[in-house]
């Protein structure tokens, strides 16, 4: 399904070269759920990037459902590529209503907005809302500016999976919520993705929900993927494993050991 194949990236800062991703191979069939542990700086989220288009890899190929999307840019790629970010702000359109940003997410495959917000789908927008288990079931004419941060979230991960992208990028997006705000958008996203069976690559600090969410998990430690484990030995996988193996290769990351507590 998800094909990420020898890449690099190489970034420049005048005359220093910094390796982001050093030889990355991946490969997702349909219905992976895979999340990604690593200390800051060890490539996770410069890999997401990749994968959906937002930065070009210097060397190496993506490939999603057996095409070749290298060069393909990030506004095409959207169509079959969901993302939410870390920050609330940022995943949904603020000066557009609930509704409009729903209606958006709809027609993420190319349709035109024309009578998207029919009568029938302003009825289906309300019974998608009821399943986030927050009050914005009457508030589909409101602006999206005037929801709180885990509103917003939760709205940004139905949007994300209404459309029922090929694959969905998850890139810490439970970080800038309070925990009772994270804990309510996790189990929102693993509701929808298990309902849609979505291929979806997560990206956390959070040690329990890197083992607790998906049938896989890898380390990456300095552009690499140096450990990986999946279905029953990622069940049996605990907290304390992850801790020993960051201490063999003598990373000390404050945020994940906090994290960890």
């Amino acid at each position: 399904m998800l094909d990420v194949l020898g890449v690099e990236k190489r970034f420049r800062s005048g005359a220093d070269e910094v390796l982001a991703l050093a030889g990355i191979d991946l490969h997702l069939d349909r219905g992976d759920f895979l999340t990604v542990i690593g200390s800051n700086g060890a490539g996770k989220s410069t890999l997401l990037h990749v994968i959906c288009g937002v930065l070009l890899p210097t060397t190496g190929r993506v490939r999603l459902g057996g095409v070749d999307v290298t060069g393909t840019p990030a506004y095409r790629r959207a169509r079959r590529i969901s993302r939410i970010v870390q920050d609330p702000m940022k995943g949904t359109a603020p000066s557009m209503t609930v509704a409009e940003n729903l209606a958006l997410a709809s027609k993420r495959r190319g349709r035109t907005l024309r009578r998207a917000i029919s009568r029938r789908r302003r009825a289906a927008f309300v019974e998608r809302l009821s399943d986030l288990g927050i009050d914005l079931t009457t508030r589909l004419d409101d602006p999206v500016s005037t929801l709180s941060g885990g509103e917003r979230q939760a709205l940004a991960v139905s949007m994300a999976t209404l459309s029922r992208p090929d694959l969905l990028l998850l890139d810490e997006h439970t970080a800038a919520l309070d925990p009772k705000n994270a804990e309510r958008i996790v189990e929102l996203t693993r509701a929808f993705v298990e309902e849609a069976s979505l291929t979806t690559i997560m990206v956390t600090h959070n040690m329990d929900q890197a083992i607790d969410l998906g049938n896989r998990l890898v380390m990456m430690h300095k552009g690499q993927i140096v450990h990986e484990v999946r279905d029953e030995a990622k069940q049996e996988t605990r907290v304390c494993d992850l801790i020993e193996l960051f201490s063999r290769r003598h990373v000390a990351d404050d945020e994940l050991l906090l994290n960890s507590v």
